[in-house]
């Protein structure tokens, strides 16, 4: 009996009892953290994106040259999403998963007022994570690397981003956020690790080598980039002619915001509501 249990135990969670467990266990328990926990661990998760955005930039900064645009695209990917397997496995708040919180929210078992007050901290905090991973790229001089050509990539990133059109990022948002919560989806059905890694690893890949726009890893690259436009080594290195658009302005107008707004879209009416209504509404009628 003991071995059947197991068995049992370690099976993966059905489609259906992952959105049962969003809407009556993780999205309650995001709601009631304390607010001291919720704080330190969306300042965690900043930092951990971070890290995935310092990672990726160091292993693409020379590749498109060797192998191309795509697979260095691909190479960019596929490490950024170590982020996420921090925050997911190690446990920390990201705002953009917290998009699904939403369940729990229509269902009536947390009110909309406490979940917009929880985004709100975890956007804050995920903001102050993303700025200490920035300083401590800074300060490390691992921008240096490859005759500045690490920081001038980095620059060339940000300023890539604020160059978009308003429109442009709210629809690279929504696609980025749909994976990004599909990601966080999946790896909810999965009893052990190695079975999180994989399920984070492929939407998290594809999201990124896709060029969508996540407004937590932007809170990272952009400033990083507003920062390095002011190194003379850095800006020599990237051969740009104009950095006129490399601004706060332009990255919390034309770039944050439409993020922001195209990743709730994303997350909460494409998974949270999408799953939501396939599982825990017509258990409801």
């Amino acid at each position: 009996m003991s071995e059947k249990m197991l068995v049992v135990e370690n099976d993966d969670k059905a489609p259906k009892a992952i959105a049962e467990t969003f809407d009556q266990v993780t999205g309650v328990a995001k709601a009631t953290s304390p607010w001291l926990t919720v704080t330190v661990l969306g300042i965690l998760a900043g930092a951990y994106i971070g890290f995935g955005g310092m990672l990726s930039s160091t292993v693409t900064f020379d590749a498109a040259a060797v192998v191309g645009t795509g697979l260095s695209k691909l190479a960019g990917g596929a490490v950024f999403s170590v982020g996420l397997m921090m925050v997911i496995i190690a446990g920390a708040e990201l705002f953009t998963g917290n998009n699904l919180m939403i369940s729990s929210a229509i269902t009536g078992k947390i009110s909309y007022s406490t979940m917009i007050k929880r985004w709100i901290v975890v956007y804050l905090a995920n903001f102050a994570g993303s700025l200490l991973i920035m300083a401590l790229f800074y300060y490390s001089g691992l921008w240096k690397t490859g005759d500045y050509g690490l920081g001038a990539t980095a620059m060339k990133v940000a300023n890539t981003k604020v160059s978009l059109s308003f429109t442009e990022v709210l629809w690279r948002g929504i696609g980025c956020n749909w994976l990004v919560c599909i990601a966080v989806w999946m790896a909810a059905s999965a009893r052990q690790t190695i079975g999180k890694i994989f399920a984070i690893f492929f939407p998290i890949m594809a999201f990124v080598t896709l060029g969508f726009e996540h407004c937590v890893a932007n809170m990272y690259f952009i400033p990083t980039g507003i920062l390095f436009s002011g190194v003379p080594e850095i800006v020599a290195a990237a051969k740009l002619s104009d950095l006129s658009a490399l601004t706060w302005g332009n990255f919390l107008v034309k770039n944050l915001l439409p993020a922001t707004i195209g990743n709730i879209i994303g997350g909460v009416f494409f998974v949270g509501i999408g799953y939501w209504c396939a599982y825990i509404r017509p258990n409801k009628k």
